[in-house]
Formats: structure tokens, C-alpha cells, sequence
């Protein structure tokens, strides 16, 4: 399935309609460029879940986020993360999924450590504001029917 998004406001709205469909156990990847948009979604899917768009931040020191909501939210941005050792050491695959949701920032860098049946969320920069947005592993029914 393919969205277009003409602004970052747009793109929040994808995510938190996206958010609205999510449920315990599921597991969002996000791929794309630097300045894509993948934080902002986040942001959108946060607010789905009840968490306040500010509390979502870009990785600067922070690799892994859990929030306490119900379920509990996990946000994990993988920016700064090099393959090997240090990907190894987070245990992704052992903190994602089960009774939590899951949003995977540069989730392209987790290769093997994500399960199969994730939800592979790209957003490719047409222009400064538009994204395109192609949302894989989600029933489209399910998305047309939110």
C-alpha cells in the first residue's frame, strides 16, 4: 500500500492512523533516508497509544525509549547504531515484540535481528514536503476500514 504526504503534519496523521491499527506484539520497522520522516511518524503513532509527541526525540543519546502505556511502547532508533558487536549487545530481538508495540527507527541496520512478519513502514522524500509512504505486512482492509 503507497500514501502520499504533502507535509510533515500529514505524515504524523499516517502514523497515528497507523498507530490506531497497531496492538501487542506487533513490530513497526521504519526505512528511509536521513530527513524522511521517520520520527515524525513515530511521533504520530506515539499519540495513538497516548504518549505526548515531545516526549519522541531524534537519537542522540537515547537508542532505546519504553514507555509505560498499555501496551507498553517501545521506540527504538538505530541512527547511531554500527553493525556487529554494538547492534548484537541490544538484544532487539529479545525486547521487541511479545506483550509490547515496537517502532524501529533505521530498522534496515537490524537486518537479522527483526522477525520476519514486522511491519515494514518506507518513506521516500519526493520533495522538501512530499513523502512518499508504502506500508508493507498490513492488511489494507484493515487500513481502509481504520
Amino acid at each position: 500500500m503507497k500514501i502520499l504526504s504533502n507535509s510533515p503534519d500529514e505524515t504524523k496523521e499516517i502514523g497515528f492512523q497507523l498507530g490506531r491499527l497497531l496492538k501487542a506484539g506487533d513490530i513497526v520497522g521504519l526505512y528511509g533516508d536521513l530527513g524522511a520522516g521517520k520520527t515524525t511518524m513515530v511521533k504520530g503513532i506515539a499519540k495513538a497509544v497516548g504518549i505526548d509527541e515531545r516526549e519522541i526525540v531524534s537519537a542522540s543519546f537515547t537508542i532505546i525509549a519504553e514507555y509505560e502505556t498499555d501496551p507498553p511502547f517501545i521506540h527504538i532508533d538505530l541512527y547511531r547504531i554500527e553493525h556487529g558487536a554494538e547492534l548484537d549487545d541490544l538484544g532487539i530481538r529479545s525486547i521487541t515484540g511479545g506483550g509490547s508495540i515496537s517502532v524501529i527507527e533505521w530498522a534496515e541496520k537490524a537486518r537479522g535481528e527483526l522477525q520476519e512478519d514486522i511491519i515494514k513502514v518506507g518513506l521516500q522524500t519526493r520533495d522538501e514536503q512530499t513523502r512518499v509512504i508504502s506500508i508493507e505486512g498490513l492488511d489494507e482492509k484493515d487500513w481502509n476500514h481504520r
